[in-house]
C-alpha cells in the first residue's frame, strides 16, 4: 500500500505535529506499506525524519500553508501527482487555518478523495460539540458561539463525507451517530507515543518537581498551579519546584512571559520554553507529579498518555472528557475542581505526602499507557483501510454484475 498522510509535521508548529511524527514512525515499520507520502505544511526547516528504525520509503510533499485559500487546490494536485492507494487525514477543525474560509476549504479534502474514489480516513481529534468555545479561546460572545456552532455543524458534515471518521473517545462516536446519523464513525484510541522501559518510580535527587506540559494561555492556565504549590509548600514544608514545560498557545502570545513577570516573587518556578523531541523524556522522568491545569478539554490528552508511559502520578481537573478517558482507558489520578486553587493544592498534597500512593498511581498509568502502543493503533488504521477497500471492491463488483445482467 502507498499511503498518503495529510498533516502538519515537525518542525511545524501547527497543531498535531507530534502525533503525526509518531504515526509516521510506526506506519513506516508496517510490512504492507511500501511508501509513505507526507502531504505537509511548508516549513523553514527540514522535516524531522531522523527515525532510528528501518522502514519503507518516505516522500515529503510540502503542499499547504496555514490560512492559505489555495490548500484545497494544492493538496489535491499532489494527490493527483503521487497517486496514493489510500489517504489518512490527521485533523482538527483549525488544522488548515483559524480563518473560517481557509479552515473550511481544507476540510473539503476528504470529500475530494471520496469523489476520486480514493479510500480515505479522517482522524478527527476533537468535535466542536464537546469544546467549550469560551475557555478554549475561540469566543465568549453568545451570538458568536451560535454562529461557530452552525459553522461547526456544517464542517462536521463535510468531514463525515470521508469513507471513515475515526475519533479517540467513545463519547465522540455517540455524539456523531446521534446528531448526524453517521454510520461511518469508529473509535480508535489516541495511543501512547513511546513505551519506555518501566521506571523504578524512585524520587530523583533535589526538589520534588510539580510539572505541567503543553501550550498555555487559553484553557490551559498555570497561575492556579503556582498558587496551589505555594499552599502545599507552606503546609508541608516540602522542597517543591514548579516546572512549566512548553510555550504559549498561538492564540495568546506573551502569556507565559506575563505569568513569569507576575510571579517573579515566587521561588523555584522554572519555565523551560519549547521542549525538543529528544528532551521530552528528561522532562517527564525528572518530574514527581504531572498536573493538568485545564479549565476545559478539547479532546483526548496526548500529555496524559505521555505521563502514563513514563509511569507518572497525575493531577487532573474533574472535567467530562478527561474523566471519561480515565475510565475508558484505565488511567488513575487525583481529581480537582477546575476553578478551585485549594482543591488543586489538596490533590497535589495527597500525592507528594504519600510516596506509596504516588507509586501506585504511576504503575496504574504505565499499565494503561502500554496497553495501547502506537504500533497497535497504526494496525487498527490499516485494518480499517482494508475494510474500506474490500467494501469498495464489493460494491464495484456488484455494480458491474448489475450492468451485465
Amino acid at each position: 500500500m502507498k499511503l498518503a498522510i495529510v498533516t502538519a509535521f515537525p518542525p511545524s508548529k501547527v497543531t498535531l505535529t507530534e502525533y503525526a511524527y509518531h504515526l509516521v514512525k510506526h506506519f513506516r515499520q508496517k510490512k504492507e506499506i511500501t511508501e509513505l507520502i507526507l502531504l505537509t505544511d511548508r516549513t523553514d526547516g527540514e522535516k524531522d525524519l531522523e527515525f532510528t528504525e528501518a522502514g519503507c520509503k518516505i516522500t515529503v510533499k510540502e503542499c499547504w500553508s496555514f490560512n492559505s485559500y489555495r490548500n484545497l487546490y494544492t493538496v489535491t494536485r499532489q494527490i493527483n501527482k503521487t497517486q496514493p492507494d489510500a489517504v489518512l487525514f490527521n485533523l482538527q477543525f483549525m488544522k488548515f487555518g483559524d480563518k473560517k474560509i481557509a479552515a473550511a476549504l481544507g476540510l473539503m479534502l476528504p470529500l475530494v478523495c471520496k469523489l476520486k474514489k480514493i479510500p480515505n480516513i479522517v482522524l478527527l481529534h476533537n468535535i466542536l460539540e464537546e469544546v467549550d468555545l469560551g475557555s478554549a479561546g475561540f469566543t465568549s460572545n453568545k451570538l458568536m458561539q451560535k454562529i461557530y456552532g452552525f459553522i461547526g455543524t456544517t464542517l462536521t458534515q463535510l468531514i463525515l463525507q470521508a469513507d471513515a471518521v475515526t475519533v479517540t473517545m467513545q463519547k465522540y462516536v455517540e455524539v456523531l451517530e446521534l446528531k448526524y446519523l453517521a454510520a461511518n464513525v469508529k473509535l480508535i484510541p489516541h495511543g501512547t507515543f513511546e513505551t519506555p522501559e518501566e521506571q523504578d518510580y524512585s524520587l530523583k535527587d533535589g526538589p520534588l518537581q510539580i510539572m505541567t506540559f503543553g501550550k498555555f494561555g487559553t484553557y490551559k492556565k498555570v497561575e492556579g498551579m503556582i498558587e496551589a504549590v505555594e499552599i502545599v509548600r507552606a503546609r508541608t514544608g516540602l522542597d517543591l519546584e514548579v516546572v512549566i514545560a512548553g510555550t504559549d498557545n498561538p492564540n495568546v502570545p506573551g502569556y507565559l512571559a506575563q505569568v513569569q513577570e507576575d510571579y517573579k516573587h515566587v521561588p523555584q518556578v522554572r519555565f523551560t520554553g519549547y521542549v525538543e523531541e529528544d528532551e521530552v523524556a528528561t522532562v517527564f522522568n525528572n518530574s514527581t507529579v504531572v498536573v493538568f491545569p485545564y479549565t476545559s478539554t478539547t479532546g483526548s490528552s496526548g500529555v496524559l498518555h505521555q505521563a502514563g508511559s513514563y509511569g507518572k502520578a497525575v493531577v487532573m481537573p474533574d472535567l467530562g472528557d478527561l474523566a471519561n478517558l480515565v475510565k475508558e482507558e484505565g488511567y488513575q489520578g487525583e481529581f480537582f475542581e477546575p476553578t478551585s486553587v485549594e482543591s488543586l493544592a489538596q490533590a497535589i498534597e495527597n500525592i507528594v505526602t504519600n510516596n506509596a500512593y504516588r507509586i501506585t498511581l504511576g504503575q496504574a498509568n504505565y499499565q494503561a499507557a502500554t496497553a495501547l502502543p502506537m504500533s497497535k493503533i497504526t494496525a487498527m488504521y490499516l485494518e480499517t483501510f482494508h475494510t474500506i477497500i474490500e467494501n469498495k471492491s464489493r460494491a464495484h463488483h456488484h455494480t458491474s454484475r448489475s450492468i451485465i445482467l
